[in-house]
Formats: structure tokens, sequence, C-alpha cells
């Protein structure tokens, strides 16, 4: 038996898969009210084939708790947030999971960790854990850090073609955690180190940071002497070693806006690109409130409420709204007395922001200027009800003239 520690956005669709291939799976969290709509059948999240994995994994017997079961396996998927002073990993969720396994784990058992943590996270916060609860590692307790490699819009597909890095100090331990995912992954699965592990899952995101700072540096340089940044990297990107990336309001999500942090926080003297990249892609939001200043002063606008954002997600096409570009417009709002602006977002279903729209019709009516931070399927299909308003489209998805961009 398979025990998933953490329900969310990675350990639900890892925990469904395992028992969608025939291996009994107790995933468990301490969010009672997670656990009890799971129980009656209800998801807690939208994702393309998330609800047909879930119905599969009912039917082989996949159960949900929030107490830890005492098995040998462990699956670890809980939240890694960085500390917002030192930039470095905040492990306090990951040790308690670890501790709490600890309770109740059988002898030789194997902890997975599938969170993304810091390079060196686990020598430095779970190891001395184990320890120091008087566990010998290698042979009470094995280790392995598996790091999740998905992206909300597309789990399941890439949970079971993503290529997969398996990282432990043992190598037939290395071994059993790669025949473990090739339950579900038609994909390559490395075996490496623990510490490589943790620092490859970390690169690849920082990597993609740095990449879209690029792209959104060159769209601040392209509007200082009004330039169109699109055309220009559409141009670069016929060059056969030029792959740039395209601008937009910011970057958000659990993984690109947070990772590279943690080697910022670690390695303070050794990240100034890393730094700087991050700096340009939390700055994205303040460049698209001056935008729409520059564009409320041409068409003399002076009520903020006849604003509207379109999108609280931070991708297309999800419900995910961890460190949105438009909850961090919101702030930017907030900070400068800016209220009133009204909100709308087709995969939101409760309101978590105040002058939020439930209804498409309703908030186009009520809005002058719209502004497009989010490139869901449903603004690119209802383009023809918006071509009346003034537009700041920071997705780059309208065709049409008369149409402000980044």
């Amino acid at each position: 038996m398979i025990n998933v520690i953490g329900l969310g956005y990675i350990g639900l669709p890892t925990a469904l898969m395992f028992a969608k291939s025939g291996i009994e799976v107790v995933g468990t969290d301490l969010n009672e009210k997670l656990i009890d709509s799971l129980s009656k059948g209800k998801l807690t999240f939208e994702e393309d084939g998330l609800e047909e994995l879930f119905k599969d994994a009912v039917e082989k017997g996949i159960k949900f708790t929030t107490e830890y079961q005492k098995t040998d396996i462990y699956i670890i998927a809980v939240p890694t947030p960085y500390i917002n002073s030192s930039k470095k990993l905040d492990p306090k969720y990951v040790i308690s999971a670890v501790n709490t396994v600890l309770d109740v784990c059988e002898k030789g058992a194997v902890l997975i960790i599938e969170s993304t943590i810091s390079p060196g996270s686990i020598d430095k916060y779970v190891r001395p854990e184990i320890a120091g609860r008087g566990f010998e590692l290698g042979k009470d307790v094995h280790l392995v850090h598996a790091p999740e490699r998905i992206i909300p819009g597309n789990m399941i597909y890439e949970l079971e073609y993503n290529s997969r890095t398996v990282g432990a100090d043992d190598s037939l331990v290395g071994k059993k955690a790669k025949e473990l995912y090739s339950s579900f992954c038609k994909s390559e699965i490395v075996v490496t180190d623990i510490r490589s592990a943790e620092m490859s899952k970390v690169v690849e995101n920082t990597y993609r940071d740095v990449n879209i700072a690029f792209a959104n540096e060159l769209a601040k340089i392209c509007r200082n002497d009004n330039m169109d940044v699109y055309e220009i990297i559409r141009i670069a990107n016929k060059h056969p070693r030029v792959n740039i990336l395209q601008p937009g309001p910011g970057v958000g999500g659990h993984c690109i806006s947070v990772d590279p942090w943690f080697l910022v926080g670690d390695y303070p003297d050794l990240t100034n690109l890393i730094l700087t990249a991050r700096k340009i892609n939390d700055s994205m939001p303040t460049h698209v409130l001056g935008r729409i200043r520059d564009i409320m002063r041409e068409h003399k606008i002076t009520d903020i409420s006849k604003i509207g954002i379109y999108g609280l997600a931070y991708k297309e096409n999800v419900d995910d709204t961890r460190e949105s570009p438009t909850l961090q417009l919101l702030e930017r709002m907030d900070e400068h007395l800016a209220f009133g602006v009204k909100v709308y977002d087709p995969f939101i279903k409760e309101r978590i922001v105040d002058h939020q729209f439930m209804n498409f019709e309703d908030f186009i009516n009520e809005i002058e200027l719209l502004v497009i931070i989010t490139a869901h399927d449903h603004i690119k299909n209802n383009l023809d009800l918006v071509k009346g308003k003034l537009i700041l489209d920071a997705k780059n998805i309208c065709d049409f003239d008369g149409v402000y961009k980044l």
C-alpha cells in the first residue's frame, strides 16, 4: 500500500494515477473539508481528464482520510513555500509530514518526497529529523526524492508522458522507486543521487523564469521606444538557434515564481542573473498598472470602477490562482488606493476578491477598459463581444486593430 500525503494539485492526481494502475492507495490530508469532499466523490479543483481518472481510481478502491497509514511506502506532496524575508525554503510542512510518517511507518519504509525543495534540503532538514528520532537511515528508513514535473492544465498527460527523476542514496531503493513510478509513467525515469534530483528540478523552473524575464525586459524596451515586441520576437525566432518566449503580465503558479528564490536564498552571492530575472518578472504587474494609467489618461477615464480585469487564474484554462499576476496587480492597486476595479474569471466559481463578477456579460457591460491577464479559451471564443471596448491585451490574443499591448 502507498500512503500519499498531501492531496493538492500534485498529490491528488499522483494518488489517482497509482490507484488507476492497480496499486492500493490511501490519500491523506489534514484538511477535513477536503477529505470529506473527496470521500463523497467530489473533486476540489478542475483539470482536464481528472474527473475520469478520479472515477477510475475510486472503482479501484482508493480511500481518503486525515490519518497517516501504517505501511512501507509514503509519497509526500505537501506545500514548500519560501520565507519572504530570506527567500529560503520554508521546510515546516515537509518536516511535519516526515515526523508524522515516522510515528506510524513500518521498519524499512521508503519515504518519497515529491515536493519541490531547494538543493541540500534533505541533508539539512530531513535527515536530522530522522536521526533525532532514533531511526537508522538506509535500514529503518529509506529516503527518495522524486520531484513532480507537471503543470496545471495538462497534469494527466504529463504524469503519464513526462520523464521523471528519482534521487536515492541506495541504488536498489532507487530501482524500487523507479519500478513504482513505471506503473503509470511511460517516459524515461532517471535514477540519480538525491542532491542532483533536488537541484535538477529547481534548475528547470529557474531556466524558464530567466527566459521569461528576457522576453519581459524586451517588452519594456520596446514599449519605451514604441516598437512591436511581438513582431520582433517573431522575426528573431526564425533564427534556428533562437527561441524567445512570449512576454506577459507576470509569472504565477507555485513553480516558476517560487523555485528560483530557493537558489537566491541559498546562494545570494552567486545568483545575480537569477535574482535580476525574478525582479523583472515580479515587476510586470506594476508595468501593467502603468499601461492602465496611460490608457486611462489618454481616454480621460477617471473612474477606476470602469476598469475590468479578465482572469484570476495564473495561467489559461485552469482554476489555480496561486501567485496569480492579477492578485499581484490588485495588491499594487490597493497600495495606491485604487479601489473598485472589476474582475472576472470563468474558472473561479467562488468570490475571492472584491468586485468579482460571476457573469461575463454583466462584467463586460459595466466596464470601459478590459485588461486581459489570462488567455482562457473562453475569452478567445468571445472576442466578438468585447471589440467595442478599450482593450489592454497583456497576452497578445487580439488580432484586430485598436488594441493596446504590453
